[in-house]
This record gives structure tokens, C-alpha cells and sequence, in this order.
């Protein structure tokens, strides 16, 4: 028997928990004040990722691109009264939008927004994270990547959470038919299944998501 995938996201989306007031309202804003919305982690998404949280218990989370903040909330949304996430994006005409809905879900104790490349930014903060939510510019992850197992930033039993691993199924084609985002995505992908300090699992949910665990 066939289905189609709009009706399964339907029956999904009915059978989950709803997103809190707050993030369904920041899903709305985003889609009327903010180019590209679709860059929004969304409802199924940003639960799933509440979801790990939860079951990880991190003290110390880093996530690598804001955006308007609706899985940085998520994130918050799911950690434990003492824990933090630091939040770092280069477009800090967001900011604004980023705290106003931190405020609005109640999390504000819980984020710290950082303007700035993240690139720059990890290194000055000094932190070594439990939890690491990566979803920046897609030509940095190799960087990114480097960054977090080279630079001492996580540590054995720490958790990266890579989004967008299968780009629309781009790192899939030929290599005359490859951009610069999708070159560097087949890279990172490479890295980190050859990288023996890590184990991983690319999850097909909307654009990938790689769950990387360091030993």
C-alpha cells in the first residue's frame, strides 16, 4: 500500500508533543519577518533534539548557529535547572529576535547568545561542552569538527549533533555536480566515520542528522 510522506508528517506532527507557545509562535515570526525560514529546526526536530537532551543530562551545551533561536530554546527547554547553553551565530541582527524569545519560553538563565564566527568565538570562551548542536555554515563543519575534537572543547562521552549531513541527498552525486556546501559536507561525513576517536549515525530525518558520540 503506497502513502504519501504529507500525510505520514501529518500523522507525526498529530502524535507528538506540541512545541511550546513560545517556539510556535517563533515558527510563525520567523516564516513573516526572516529570509529563508526553512533553516528553522522545527516542531519534530527541535522535540527530538529536547529529547536527547533529556536523556543525556548535559551540564555545558555549545550550539553552532542560531539562527532565530528555536533550537536553542528547544535545547534549553530540556536541560536541568543548573546547566547552560552557549549560542553562537554571525548575523547579529537576529539577536534581538533571539532574546526576545528566550524571554518569552522562560529560559533565559539557561542561554548565553554570542555574536560572531564560531570559529573565533569557541576558542575565547574556553568551555569544553557535554553536548554540541551543529547546524552553521555548511563549508565550515571540517573546521567546526577540528575545532571541537582538536581544540579540547568535548571530551570522552560528549555528544555532537550534526544537522544537514544529507543536504537534499546532494552528497550522494556525482562530483561535477557538487557546490562548495555540499563538497565540505562529504568531507565532514568522511572525517568523522574514519575518525577513530568517535563512533556515529547518520539519521535520515529531514535533511540528516548525525549523532556523534566521542569515545
Amino acid at each position: 500500500m503506497q502513502y504519501n510522506e504529507k500525510d505520514i508528517d501529518i500523522y507525526v506532527r498529530r502524535h507528538s508533543t506540541p512545541e511550546s507557545d513560545a517556539l510556535k509562535e517563533l515558527d510563525r515570526q520567523t516564516h513573516l519577518r526572516v529570509i529563508q525560514p526553512r533553516m528553522l529546526s522545527g516542531h519534530i526536530q527541535g522535540k527530538m533534539i529536547e529529547m536527547m537532551v533529556r536523556m543525556a543530562r548535559p551540564k555545558r551545551v555549545l550550539e553552532i548557529g542560531t539562527f532565530t533561536g528555536y533550537s536553542a530554546i528547544a535545547i534549553a527547554q530540556g536541560l536541568d535547572d543548573d546547566a547552560f547553553i552557549d549560542t553562537i551565530d554571525p548575523n547579529d541582527e537576529l539577536e534581538s529576535m533571539v532574546s526576545e524569545f528566550v524571554e518569552r519560553a522562560g529560559v533565559q538563565s539557561k542561554v548565553r547568545i554570542h555574536s560572531g564566527s564560531a570559529l573565533d568565538v569557541v576558542p575565547q570562551l574556553g568551555d569544553c561542552y557535554d553536548f554540541v548542536y551543529v547546524d552553521g555554515d555548511k563549508r565550515e563543519y571540517p573546521q567546526y569538527y577540528r575545532m571541537l575534537l582538536d581544540g579540547g572543547h568535548v571530551h570522552s562521552g560528549s555528544f555532537i549533533l550534526a544537522d544537514n549531513t544529507l543536504w537534499d541527498g546532494k552528497v550522494a552525486v556525482e562530483p561535477e555536480k557538487r557546490d562548495d556546501h555540499t563538497t565540505a559536507l562529504i568531507e565532514f561525513n568522511r572525517m568523522v566515520a574514519e575518525d577513530p576517536r568517535v563512533e556515529v549515525v547518520i539519521v535520515p530525518l529531514r535533511d540528516g542528522l548525525s549523532i556523534i558520540r566521542v569515545k
